[in-house]
């Protein structure tokens, strides 16, 4: 382990002489939202898998063809000996929403007094120490199999932080937290971007459906992982949601994984036959446009999973998501123009004997 740690560590010194300081300065990543993320979830940390690993929260992260959707908490090798992970927050500014970046550094800067958990309580880290080229790691917040990881101490941590779910700050119902001058400094020191095995189980996050906010309505199946982008061994899953999400609700939706497939009741007519078969016909209605409504969700899939793989740019990713916003909003009017004409069909005669309006 202290082999990789090395190894890691000259590599990320070659690529500081390459990168200047302010190529690497914490800065928002170029995204912008206009409602904040969900509150935190709650869950439980899976056990450290071996020596040398630094817990990295899990977080909320932003897509703008899937929204928000959560990326698990997971174990990271640290990239280098004597360096910690700084989580990435949302805040408030502008107008807007922007993300902050986590980096790995000798200190833990400001991450936005959000209490992430497990030694990130808002400011600082309490969860481990580097001690002669080892990370010695706090039982008291971590969980770590004692009998194969020897280097632990165990110190209670007095959190005086209200205890909350909150994950962004700023803005309505935010942390109101600012960075202290020492955790300016430490954002102004070089520091190192998310390793590969980060933006691995970030992507990973990223493809997950049930991992989006829009599906598990801020409590994610998925909540923290031992090893990165390994959803399938180490899993633990959210115990309870961190609050109530509500998102805006006015904005009209994405693409059509955002479509609810409708569901139509024909009228009665006072005729049973009558009724019977209206009811076969709104029914035969709603399977075809449930099967259109898939074919379209599974084809804007299919294009999203290959910008993924192409990595497209800003450009073509906006393009790509104006198409389509435009074909669910085609085939939303078309539906809701084909039930409008089924019911019209379907509508009883007036009767002879009801009054004429005057």
């Amino acid at each position: 382990m202290r082999t990789q740690l090395a190894i890691r560590s000259l590599l990320f010194s070659l690529a500081l002489l390459i990168f200047s300081h302010s190529a690497i300065a914490q800065i928002g990543i170029g995204i912008s939202v206009n409602f904040g993320p969900p509150p935190l979830p709650v869950y439980e940390q899976p056990i450290c898998p071996a020596d040398g690993y630094i817990w990295t929260p899990g977080y909320w992260a932003y897509d703008p063809y899937y929204g928000y959707y959560w990326v698990p908490g997971t174990w990271v090798l640290a990239p280098q000996v004597g360096y910690l992970w700084t989580p990435g927050y949302w805040g408030w500014g502008g107008g807007a929403f922007f993300f902050h970046e986590g980096y790995w550094g000798p200190h833990v800067g400001f991450y936005g007094g959000i209490n992430y958990g497990f030694g990130y309580g808002g400011n600082g880290y309490e969860g481990g120490r580097w001690e002669g080229g080892h990370f010695a790691y706090n039982t008291y917040v971590n969980r770590v199999n004692t009998t194969v990881i020897h280097n632990t101490y165990n110190t209670t941590i007095v959190n005086n932080v209200t205890v909350n779910h909150v994950s962004y700050n700023g803005g309505e119902g935010g942390i109101e937290a600012r960075p202290t001058q020492q955790e300016q400094s430490y954002a102004s020191q070089r520091h190192l971007p998310p390793v590969a095995e980060q933006t691995q189980h970030l992507q990973a996050a990223r493809s997950n459906p049930e991992l989006r906010a829009t599906a598990n309505h801020g409590m994610p199946p998925i909540a923290a992982t031992a090893r990165p982008g390994d959803f399938r061994t180490g899993v633990v899953p959210t115990k309870a949601a961190g609050g109530e999400y509500r998102p805006p609700a006015s904005a009209p939706p994405k693409d059509a994984t955002e479509l609810q497939p409708h569901k139509y009741t024909a009228p009665s007519s006072g005729d049973a036959d009558a009724d019977r078969r209206n009811q076969q016909q709104q029914e035969q209605l709603a399977a075809r446009q449930a099967q259109e409504h898939q074919q379209l969700k599974e084809q804007q899939e299919r294009e999203h999973q290959e910008s993924i793989q192409k990595n497209y740019n800003d450009q073509q990713k906006q393009l790509m998501e104006e198409r389509h916003a435009q074909q669910t909003q085609q085939l939303e009017t078309r539906h809701a123009a084909e039930q409008r004409q089924v019911q019209q069909r379907q509508a009883p005669p007036p009767r002879e004997n009801a009054p004429r309006p005057r």
